[in-house]
């Protein structure tokens, strides 16, 4: 099957450093490369994949002190992919809804991951503007705000298997918050959590502009350096030391979850994860098996001892089990057949390969697609 993989602009994919979406079209893009699939990827030009890349920017927007607004970038990129749009069964968008005016005559193959939260009023009319675009929740707790929209499944993310190697004996003693510094992901409460139950907290995360404030003014006076570490915003290759030898992954969040992508980062490296009940944390977490779930600090603080006894082969297993990238693959090739079998627009035999469309040239020189 040939598919179009469309990333945001922000990151690489994958990315150097923090990004989630990027994170998973990578995973995504590889795990169906290795399927047999014929992959292209559109992203920044700094991008590393074994599908054909389509360079929509030199390098990651977030990176480049040269780039003040990412509208234009994104614009150019669609339009690259408008040029290839018959080369594909399916166009697989990761960029929030950007897409939707211009490829809606595309609708019948023309699948959007949502990676964000849903439950701003804004959305709302933007959804019923057009509701026959084919959507994909991250976690069935992120459609919940959308009960018209026009949802294919839920497909929850998955790693490689061998991206983390499990900690099964670890030697750290302390908790692990790892994400951003932001007001939703609340490492003001792993901060208190960790100091109510007098164990070590580490922080790896970045902070973005619009949250510097935030941090400087609410959580730089909370880190003593001592038992409060802020270590900064880490790599992947970084993970597998700081999340392995945590004796649990604390994710306190405070807003709808969509996903949550460092709890199943932690479990591959055998860390439980104690999380508030928060959006997608319940689809997540097995709670007494991979984690606990808790309502407040004081709930978190108590349950703290039953998160560490927990076993950490237990936890790795059920990553294996219900987190791998190849599970998330072969969950998104299921709803590109069905979307491809439901739709009326497009009759394709999905084992013979795409033929574009013919082009016709007009009398004044111009190329234009045969009706």
């Amino acid at each position: 099957m040939k598919i179009a993989q469309v990333a945001p602009l922000f990151e690489s994919v994958p990315p150097r450093l923090y990004g989630g979406t990027e994170r998973v079209v990578s995973y995504l893009t590889e795990e169906l490369v290795k399927q047999g699939h014929q992959v292209t990827l559109f992203a920044s030009g700094d991008s590393m994949t074994s599908a054909e890349l389509v360079a929509c920017a030199p390098r990651a927007l977030r990176l480049d002190p040269d780039v003040r607004d990412a509208i234009p970038h994104m614009m150019v990129m669609l339009d690259k992919v408008r040029e290839r749009a018959d080369d594909f069964y399916i166009l697989h968008f990761h960029i929030d809804y950007l897409h939707f005016p211009l490829f809606r005559p595309d609708a019948g193959r023309s699948l959007t991951t949502l990676h964000g939260r849903q439950d701003l009023v804004d959305h709302l009319p933007l959804y019923l503007r057009f509701p026959e675009m084919p959507l994909v929740s991250i976690s069935d707790a992120q459609r919940v705000p959308l009960p018209r929209g026009n949802f294919m499944g839920t497909v929850h993310h998955g790693l490689p298997l061998d991206l983390h190697k499990p900690t099964f004996d670890p030697k750290g003693g302390y908790l692990a918050f790892l994400g951003r510094i932001c007001p939703e992901k609340r490492p003001d409460r792993a901060i208190e959590i960790a100091q109510k139950a007098a164990l070590p907290l580490k922080i790896a995360a970045k902070v973005d502009k619009v949250d510097e404030a935030y941090f400087r003014e609410l959580i730089a006076p909370m880190i003593d350096g001592k038992q409060i570490e802020y270590v900064g915003e880490i790599n992947e290759s970084a993970k597998d030391e700081f999340l392995g030898q945590a004796a649990a992954l604390i994710f306190p969040i405070d807003w709808p979850e969509p996903f949550g992508l460092v709890m199943i980062e932690a479990m591959a490296c055998g860390t439980p994860v104690l999380a508030f009940s928060c959006g997608s944390v319940p689809e997540i977490v097995d709670d007494g098996l991979t984690g606990c779930i808790v309502e407040s600090k004081e709930e978190a603080v108590r349950a703290l001892p039953r998160v560490l006894s927990l076993d950490r082969r237990a936890v790795r297993q059920r990553f294996e089990e219900r987190f791998s990238a190849a599970r998330m693959a072969h969950d998104y090739v299921g709803v590109y057949r069905s979307l491809l079998r439901t739709t009326t627009s497009v009759h394709r035999d999905e084992e013979q390969p795409v033929r574009p469309r013919p082009t016709q040239v007009k009398a004044n020189g111009q190329k234009s697609h045969a009706d």
